[in-house]
């Protein structure tokens, strides 16, 4: 996936190194809290007065960008910026070489990767192998493990699943082994698609159809859904959840998360112009996960 690197100046009114060290930390840690607001995803922080933000090329909106500046809410701060194109590495490269801590669940799923041995998994319980190549999502991040806990409580058994953003497919698989009759993924990363399609060969399931694209792409499919995931930043959620109603019969059950608890209402409130309710919420560590029930 191609990043962009963004270099942001912070300084006072008069363009000079902001004095009080505070005011200067407070202000980039605010700052970045709104980065992650728009899609960026990682910071780089400067002892001096600057922050270095990284997000990927599709995802970058100048517009937001500005937005975010014009909007920003410590008085006497000016901000400025540089755009580069960001080195083209494996971001996940030291990841993939150590894997990730097996997680485990009692009685209902053992998420792990290739390299860890898990000994032998208990009866009853659900088997998913997660190796990662350049995409996000092991169930680790309190988001994907939110989502992953509620397919247990919904009834997923010969329903028509909707994975948006699938990333390493982790949902798309977890739905197929609680018994979805198919699985629709998609993601605008190739490396995600190609890491989706890897993982589904490594826990033979045989029932998920993955595919390259955006939201725009559902309206070609002429299908309805069951049970739509998504586990995507606020604003692309807030851009797309039309585009999942749009494919979603009455009954359908649409789980978001990917944001935090404070954006929750921006949320609600959307889903219910669209005519949907919302029938469970949960927390962790700020993020938010959200279920809705379409009711037309």
């Amino acid at each position: 996936m191609k990043y962009l690197k963004v270099i942001f100046n912070l300084t006072d009114s008069d363009k000079n190194t902001i004095s009080d060290k505070l005011m200067a930390q407070a202000s980039k840690d605010v700052l970045c809290d709104n980065l992650a607001d728009i899609g960026f995803e990682a910071f780089e922080n400067d002892e001096k007065e600057g922050v270095t933000g990284y997000v990927q090329q599709n995802v970058f909106d100048e517009n937001l960008l500005e937005g975010c500046i014009c909007d920003f809410p410590i008085g006497n701060v000016m901000i400025s910026y540089t755009v580069q194109e960001a080195e083209d590495k494996n971001w996940n490269e030291a990841w993939e070489e150590t894997g990730f801590e097996p997680i485990v669940v009692k009685g209902k799923f053992i998420i792990h990767d290739i390299i860890h041995d898990t000994g032998k998994i208990p009866d009853g319980t659900l088997d998913i192998t997660i190796d990662t190549k350049q995409a996000f999502g092991t169930g680790g991040h309190e988001t994907t493990f939110m989502i992953v806990n509620e397919l247990f409580m919904t009834g997923i058994h010969d329903k028509c699943v909707l994975d948006c953003g699938c990333g390493t497919g982790i949902l798309s698989i977890v739905a197929s082994k609680l018994g979805a009759a198919e699985v629709t993924a998609y993601d605008i990363d190739e490396w995600s698609v190609e890491n989706t399609r890897h993982n589904c060969e490594l826990n033979k399931v045989d029932n998920i159809y993955v595919v390259k694209g955006d939201a725009s792409l559902l309206q070609s499919l002429k299908k309805r859904f069951d049970i739509v995931l998504a586990n995507i930043n606020r604003n692309i959620l807030l851009n797309d959840i039309s585009s999942f109603k749009s494919v979603m019969g009455k009954g359908a059950i649409l789980i978001l998360s990917g944001f935090y608890q404070s954006d929750a209402h921006l949320l609600i409130d959307c889903a219910e112009t669209l005519n949907m309710r919302l029938i469970g919420q949960r927390v962790e560590n700020d993020w938010c996960m959200l279920k809705f029930e379409a009711l037309s």
